[in-house]
């Protein structure tokens, strides 16, 4: 029986195309390279080039050259933006790709896509944030700014790329592969989320480890929450400028015979957590108490507890919603609050409490995870 259908057209193999051909069938697209780079309470640097017709800032970066590595086109464009030629750039966060089409292209300029490389610039010390110099025929300033401030000063998908690099370095996630601002895998918690750090008014504010004097009101309870392989449990309220992450905890009603009455209860409203054998670790003081209307001097407390039970997920009845419930080591727990290194050493604290009072691990940084919904079984 003979086919009706045409005999098909041969197709060029490689093989029979010249070098000039086959060149010219090959994807060509422009490529970028930038940095996430934070001060030392998680704000991120930013820049502002005088050369952008809609006034929207960049993560320090640019355009790679042909011939160049991201990798060595972020660390000169480091050295020429910021006048920082050792800065050590870890990791890729995130390798984006954008479509020909995208919106943010300037009108008449064709454009054949582009590949983004987003890498890890580390922390800045106080004196390396001093020695900053700027090209100023090219950048008028910069800032370092919260996550939620940082993505109203970036075009949208600037802002999407660096929101994805800088909580897969939070998260401990792997990199991040985007197309358009979308996640291509699966998406981490921290992006499910839209979790944030916001920068804390009291984050330099020591922590006394002697008695909360008599004269002096607990206003607040929060506690690092400990489950059984030493990491601890944050909750976040997914307001609608993105979730910001906290430890379980809160302020201390009238109805509460004690702080740690306090926290037992709000630790079961936000996050469905049992608690056992809540540590007093330190207080900090709040000289006016402006949060709490004005009540003058008043101790925050913190705490370390032992979590024995995670129950399923419930609405918190002081905001009607269900608080995202993360699992993450102590140090970064401390990078997400947003407490800079007085919150770091707090962490370290907390961790030893742990591990002297219960013989609990000290739980090293590893992918951030969520609780599930349907709760958890502890050993």
């Amino acid at each position: 029986m003979s086919s009706s259908l045409p005999p098909s057209a041969p197709v060029a193999s490689q093989s029979d195309l010249s070098a000039a051909q086959y060149a010219a069938t090959r994807h060509s697209v422009w490529l970028g390279a930038a940095a996430v780079i934070t001060d030392q309470i998680g704000r991120v640097l930013l820049v502002h080039p005088t050369y952008r017709e809609d006034d929207r800032w960049l993560l320090p970066g640019g355009i790679v050259e042909p011939g160049e590595h991201p990798h060595d086109a972020c660390r000169r464009e480091i050295t020429e933006e910021l006048g920082m030629p050792d800065l050590p750039l870890s990791r890729v966060l995130a390798v984006h790709s954008l479509s020909q089409h995208r919106a943010d292209t300037r009108p008449g300029t064709p454009c054949p896509g582009e590949i983004r490389y987003v890498f890890d610039g580390g922390t800045l010390s106080p004196g390396q944030v001093e020695a900053i110099r700027l090209p100023r025929e090219e950048l008028s300033e910069f800032a370092f700014l919260e996550t939620r401030d940082a993505v109203q000063r970036l075009r949208p998908i600037d802002g999407q790329i660096m929101l994805a690099a800088y909580r897969a370095r939070l998260g401990n996630t792997t990199t991040a592969h985007l197309a358009d601002g979308q996640h291509i895998l699966d998406v981490p918690p921290l992006d499910h989320h839209d979790v944030h750090v916001r920068y804390r008014p009291m984050w330099d504010s020591p922590l006394n480890r002697a008695p909360v004097p008599e004269r002096l009101p607990v206003q607040q309870a929060w506690s690092w929450c400990f489950v059984p392989d030493g990491r601890i449990v944050l909750v976040a309220d997914p307001a609608p400028r993105g979730a910001l992450p906290m430890l379980p905890g809160g302020t201390v009603e009238k109805t509460d015979t004690t702080p740690e009455d306090t926290l037992h209860r709000e630790a079961a409203e936000e996050a469905q957590l049992t608690l056992t054998d809540p540590v007093r670790l330190g207080w900090v003081l709040d000289e006016t108490g402006e949060v709490y209307g004005g009540v003058g001097p008043n101790a925050r407390l913190r705490l370390a507890a032992r979590v024995t039970a995670v129950g399923p997920a419930a609405v918190d009845p002081a905001t009607g919603r269900p608080f995202a419930r993360l699992l993450a080591a102590p140090d970064q727990a401390a990078a997400l609050l947003g407490w800079g290194p007085p919150g770091r050493r707090q962490a370290q604290l907390a961790a030893e409490t742990a591990r002297e009072r219960w013989a609990l691990p000290t739980a090293r940084p590893a992918a951030i995870e969520e609780i599930p919904a349907d709760g958890m079984r502890l050993n």
